[in-house]
């Protein structure tokens, strides 16, 4: 008899996740835990249920635009997907986003709101994406406006954006490209001219927006006179329809056609008279909105974390069903090793994005140290640019388990891959994030408190082979201090050459401290040596990626194809 194969399965998202149990045991006080765990057990079920199986359904149809109606009249109406529409009723319903702002849990309100996020995204075909937007929005409102004051637009927009009822929640957009380039914003062209009655539009072109659909979006513009570069750009609030319901000065070029991520209707934007009211001064517009960048940095390292998640417990479920050669993948010792190295890097990019999170919780609640706040400025890059990277490995590794199954479109595991490719890109690349890292070093020094907090993880192993996986990413943490202490003083571009390796050997070394300090906890509190297994094991993996001598000569040959 022919042996077919059997798709694999999922159940409650929560139940089943035994690193996020593990880490909310720890992380939460036990009457917090007691309020919080049926609404991430409801978002378990969610996840693994209907939304799972819509998402299944839904796998062909992706977001359509309509520019013109049948009269000729300009329209740029954007229909998404029905996974998105229900997505965005369950997330204003259930908190995603409000969780962080109601702080019903206190300073783990922020653990709350992404234990949320982790469970429900990978069920929803990137709808975090304009949720990411509009929690750094309402972030970035509170910090520059009074969204007390019912006479501010802020307050207005504040409560829509963090409303739990879907008939007045609003998501946000972040309209930041150009085609001048991504990363160099300064390069801006976008022009904000004052109108007869004193109002500014806005006049440009925005190459990519990933919110569009989205009632409000804060963007970036250059009041007409202010100076050229990033220091004359202001941050603008632009609601996105007019109250006749048409767009407000916007029009909508073209859909992006992208490798993945393609239910999220990215969209070319014209603006054409967009009317905008400045967020805070006619200035200082980057620096404006960076309460935003570091938010969605952090969803952005959140939802690496999730990705990974999902396909290795797909992956895991496979393993059980398919059998080779007389028994299944799951009693394979080669497959059992290759499952053991991504759960473990999973794990680690598990505990580092929450780490970020507990921080972000901590500097909103006001319970954060000196030293925590200038580590949070550190960890937020390092989060977002490590757990991206490793999205992407353990992905396509991911797609292998499956074999030519993986390969499949109508599987649906190739889209998991495919979105995971984008995260090392949104919000700052790999090298962009690198040399943020540099910069968080060179204004607020946090080194030493990285430094000072991976010797107090590693300092609570509670055995000898615990100890050693500790020993050795407080070796490569103190490695990569030394490296830029050194290069800095003989060869300060050789710093910048090496920032990538630099930075992810923090990143993985950070990661390393804390799987130990959990599988020492977990091994006291729950008699659970599963976390150990995760910590040495991610220890064999290659933590310290700095190289002492780096010849940037050879380097410029290899990199240009040209003589040297």
């Amino acid at each position: 008899m022919a042996f077919y194969q059997a798709p694999p399965e999922i159940g409650n998202q929560y139940d089943d996740d035994r690193v996020l149990r593990s880490y909310l045991k720890r992380v939460f006080p036990s009457d917090v835990l007691r309020e919080a765990e049926p609404s991430l057990r409801e978002m378990g079920e969610l996840a693994g249920g209907e939304l799972y199986r819509l998402q299944l359904e839904d796998r062909l149809n992706e977001p359509k635009l309509t520019q013109w109606d049948a009269w000729g009249h300009r329209v740029d109406q954007i229909e998404v997907t029905q996974l998105w529409k229900r997505a965005a009723r369950i997330a204003s319903e259930k908190g995603v986003v409000a969780t962080a702002y109601e702080k019903r849990s206190g300073d783990v309100s922020r653990v709350h709101q992404f234990a949320l996020v982790y469970l429900f995204d990978s069920s929803t075909d990137v709808y975090t994406c304009p949720l990411a937007m509009t929690d750094g929005a309402a972030k970035t409102l509170l910090t520059h406006r009074d969204v007390r004051d019912e006479n501010d637009f802020a307050a207005r927009a504040f409560a829509r954006l963090t409303s739990r009822d879907p008939s007045q929640a609003w998501t946000s957009g972040q309209w930041m490209t150009e085609r001048t380039g991504g990363s160099d914003v300064g390069l801006s062209e976008t022009e904000a001219r004052k109108d007869a009655e004193g109002n500014y539009r806005l006049h440009g072109t925005k190459w990519f927006t990933s919110a569009t659909t989205s009632q409000m979006a804060l963007t970036l513009g250059r009041p007409e006179g202010n100076p050229p570069g990033g220091r004359g750009l202001a941050l603008f609030y632009v609601e996105v329809f007019g109250p006749d319901g048409r767009m407000n000065g916007i029009q909508v070029n073209r859909l992006k056609d992208k490798l993945g991520t393609r239910k999220v209707p990215t969209a070319e934007l014209t603006l054409a008279g967009a009317l905008a009211v400045p967020v805070k001064g006619l200035a200082d517009g980057i620096r404006n909105i960076s309460p935003m960048l570091n938010v969605t940095r952090t969803w952005n390292a959140v939802c690496a974390a999730a990705g990974m998640r999902r396909g290795i417990a797909l992956a895991r479920d496979y393993a059980r069903r398919r059998v080779q050669f007389g028994a299944p993948l799951s009693d394979k010792p080669l497959h059992i090793d290759t499952l053991a190295d991504l759960s473990a890097e999973a794990e680690g990019a598990f505990h580092l994005a929450f780490r970020a999170v507990e921080l972000l919780g901590r500097e909103e609640a006001g319970t954060i140290t000196e030293s925590e706040a200038r580590l949070l400025r550190l960890v937020t890059p390092l989060a977002k640019l490590t757990t991206g990277k490793q999205a992407v490995t353990v992905l396509s590794e991911v797609l292998e388990c499956f074999g030519g199954a993986g390969y499949v479109e109508d599987t649906g595991i190739p889209r998991i891959y495919r979105d995971a490719q984008v995260l090392p890109i949104w919000e700052g690349t790999t090298n962009v994030l690198s040399l943020d890292t540099l910069r968080a070093l060179q204004k607020e020094g946090p080194l030493e408190d990285l430094l000072a907090d991976i010797r107090a993880l590693v300092s609570t192993a509670s055995d000898e082979a615990l100890q050693r996986a500790g020993e050795g990413a407080l070796s490569a943490a103190r490695h990569a201090a030394r490296w830029l202490a050194e290069t800095f003083q003989k060869d300060p571009l050789g710093v910048e050459a090496g920032a990538r390796r630099f930075a992810l050997t923090l990143g993985r070394a950070y990661e390393l401290a804390l799987l130990v300090r959990h599988a020492s906890h977990a091994l006291a509190h729950e008699n659970d040596g599963r976390p150990r297994a995760a910590a040495l094991r991610f220890a064999t993996r290659g933590v310290d990626l700095v190289r002492d001598e780096d010849d940037r000569a050879l380097a410029a040959a290899l990199a240009n194809d040209v003589a040297f």
